[in-house]
């Protein structure tokens, strides 16, 4: 492979911005190190001028969050006609508002927890008897259009308004039936399967904490324990989601296991690679190593030019 010019793009000012300057940082190193030319560039009111003056062969979009990978940026990036990584502007779109990639799992019979969306300032009153008649207690309670598990909370009829005031400042957030059972990650990498793995953390649930704090602990399982069939069930499911929103590049599929059901709770469109990121944990176990994850991401964002 010809050695690109790339303009890694991470920060931004998403609740995210710690774990994207985390992915820029370690992508930008493995990029330097197999003598790759590359800059670093924040979202900023610099960055046409420094896409014009760098003028990069490709683009590796290392943002996380809003503004980074829900449609935003990737539609300046599309003005500027140099090739992007990971999903497009519609399926960025759709993948990161959890309500409409709902939808879509729901008309595609792909099985996701019930939901109902709750509106600030509409429905506080009737909210627990409206939780109570079409999702029941626990329930999980989470913004529309945040990643990395970003205020996400598990409540119980006691604290559900507790929970709901700390996120007031939001105009409305998804309410999801909780799904107990085992966590499992899947890794869509262009239109063919990349593997699985599985998450047990010492915390609640796979929150921002187990996720990217080394002292949470959460014990990473590669091969996951699933028999054939369930396997290629899991998988089926994450590479039809992948289709069914119109991604490219690599993503990863989050699900429930419980009592033999697999229940997808979203789709990432750019999944983090840090040193505690999944896809290339997923990347390594099937023999492809960080570089070569790395530069097939930046050969299929031209590729899709």
């Amino acid at each position: 492979m010809v050695k690109k010019k790339v303009l890694v793009l991470c920060g931004g000012i998403s609740k995210e911005r710690l774990i994207s300057l985390e992915t820029g940082k370690e992508v930008a190193k493995e990029l330097k190190k197999n003598k790759y030319k590359v800059i670093t560039c924040e979202p900023d009111k610099d960055l046409l001028k420094n896409i014009n003056t760098y003028k990069p062969d490709v683009i590796f979009n290392a943002l996380h969050g809003q503004f980074g990978e829900d449609g935003y940026i990737q539609t300046i990036l599309e003005t500027q006609k140099i090739p992007y990584t990971h999903s497009g502007v519609i399926p960025s779109s759709i993948a990161m508002d959890k309500e409409i990639s709902k939808k879509i799992f729901i008309q595609k019979k792909i099985l996701t927890p019930k939901y109902i969306k709750f509106v600030y300032g509409k429905n506080e009153k009737e909210i627990i008897r409206k939780i109570e008649s079409k999702l029941k207690f626990p329930v999980v309670i989470k913004p529309i259009n945040e990643g990395s598990s970003v205020h996400v909370y598990i409540c119980s009829k006691k604290n559900i308004l507790k929970n709901l005031k700390i996120l007031s400042f939001y105009k409305e957030i998804l309410i999801e039936e909780f799904i107990p059972g085992r966590e499992i990650q899947v890794a869509i990498r262009g239109k063919k399967k990349l593997g699985t793995i599985e998450l047990k953390p010492k915390r609640e649930f796979y929150d921002y904490e187990a996720k990217y704090n080394p002292k949470s602990k959460t014990q990473h399982i590669i091969p996951v324990d699933l028999n054939k069939k369930d396997l290629k069930k899991i998988t089926d499911v994450a590479l039809k989601a992948h289709n069914a929103i119109g991604c490219r590049g690599v993503t990863r599929s989050d699900f429930k296991f419980y009592k033999g059901k697999f229940y997808l709770l979203e789709i990432n469109t750019q999944p983090g690679m840090t040193k505690l990121s999944l896809v290339p944990e997923i990347a390594n176990y099937a023999g492809i190593s960080f570089i070569k994850l790395i530069e097939w991401i930046l050969k299929d964002a031209s590729n899709n030019r």
